[in-house]
């Protein structure tokens, strides 16, 4: 992997304070993609989860549709498709409209469901859902590509089942799996020869196994014919910006109280909503393993860690959690596009060459540059001359 070939990306889980209008908080995530296609972000990648009330999207697929209409280059996933929770027939079928849909733009990442709400309202046993990932998987891609299946597992039963419609991107879309703390994700990567999406980058423990899970999903590539690519590998963390590390911080006092209490209702460990948002922040800075609240400098910083850590990676992405306000989050992203990338990749080499070889010789030029005015009005003040001499 060379730097200039790494992309920008958004992960939008989303999170929404239950104070809000869920309609108008959808109506902003569709600006906010909007906005994200004009600065030039490659992809954008939206959750799906059925409980808990801050993450409002039970369908990403759903999101997409619409969201394709809105924009026209930004490429759109599902952040992911909670394989289990779903026929993989009927997962098949979507996948294949959708790609016609966006005529090529829709991703699709699959996982085994993050929210345990989630499967325990559906009957399913948490311990399996990573079995079940594996078979959803392995059924949807030979669906995709053109088989006929037969099979019954404990979850799901399919007879001669088959998909009636080919894709639009030959020989299938993208499909990535996602990839946090557990080596499952990276060897099922590594098995099918997908895109892994490292999801937990900005925690400890995710943070410590990218290099291991990149490994694992490498060897596990090459024992059934695949090879990985650094181009599809993606890593996921926080990146939350302004021009000033006082202005980020003050910026995410908006939304860092509900994330919390979000937190703590999903894990009772993370008991610290009644902090105040000074110590809610010393504490997220602190034990994060790769992600910021700061500046651009700051976010280079996290970018060559990551680099670091993982020897290269095709896209970074943002997580977009609504810690701060709609103006200063798009702003935010906007730094990151406008300043991060540019200096971590260092496109803007040949010009800062340019202007330095151009200060090196100004003097030079500069004096040419005054002889050459004052030859033409020399010039023509000789020939109004010879003219009034005639």
């Amino acid at each position: 992997m060379e730097r200039y070939e790494l992309k920008a990306g958004v992960f939008l889980p989303p999170h929404h304070p239950n104070n809000e209008d869920v309609t108008l908080c959808m109506e902003r995530d569709f600006k906010f993609v909007e906005w994200l296609d004009e600065l030039g972000y490659a992809e954008a990648w939206i959750g799906e989860h059925h409980c808990g009330g801050m993450q409002i999207y039970g369908s990403p697929e759903l999101f997409i549709a619409e969201a394709a209409v809105r924009t026209k280059r930004i490429k759109l996933g599902t952040g992911v498709i909670s394989l289990p929770y779903h026929n993989p027939l009927m997962v098949a079928d979507r996948v294949i409209q959708l790609d016609h849909q966006t005529r090529g733009r829709a991703m699709f990442g699959f996982g085994p469901g993050f929210l345990v709400g989630d499967a325990m309202m559906l009957g399913l046993n948490p311990d399996k859902q990573r079995d079940y990932l594996v078979e959803g998987i392995d059924t949807v891609i030979k669906l995709i590509e053109g088989e006929i299946v037969s099979r019954e597992t404990d979850w799901f039963k399919l007879y001669n089942a088959r998909s009636h419609i080919t894709p639009y991107t030959r020989p299938r879309p993208h499909i990535a799996v996602a990839s946090a703390r557990t080596p499952s994700g990276g060897k099922i990567a590594g098995r099918y020869g997908l895109g892994m999406i490292c999801v937990a980058a900005d925690s400890p423990d995710g943070y410590n196994v990218l290099d291991l899970n990149w490994q694992l999903a490498n060897e596990e590539a090459a024992k059934h014919g695949h090879v990985m690519d650094r181009r599809n590998l993606r890593v996921t963390a926080n990146f939350l910006l302004a021009e000033t590390r006082e202005e980020a911080r003050k910026a995410c006092e908006f939304g860092i109280g509900p994330w919390f209490r979000y937190l703590e209702t999903l894990n009772p460990a993370a008991a610290v909503a009644s902090k105040s948002p000074d110590n809610m922040l010393d504490g997220l800075t602190q034990s994060r393993g790769a992600g910021i609240i700061g500046t651009p400098d700051d976010a280079v910083e996290v970018l060559e860690r990551l680099w670091e850590k993982t020897g290269g990676f095709g896209t970074v992405i943002l997580g977009s959690s609504n810690w701060m306000n709609f103006e200063a989050t798009k702003k935010s992203f906007e730094l990151f596009m406008r300043y991060v990338l540019p200096k971590f990749d260092g496109r803007n080499k040949r010009r800062a060459a340019s202007q330095a070889w151009y200060y090196e010789n100004r003097e030079e030029f500069s004096g040419k540059n005054r002889g050459a005015i004052k030859k033409t009005i020399d010039k023509h003040f000789d020939a109004e001359k010879a003219k009034n001499l005639r």
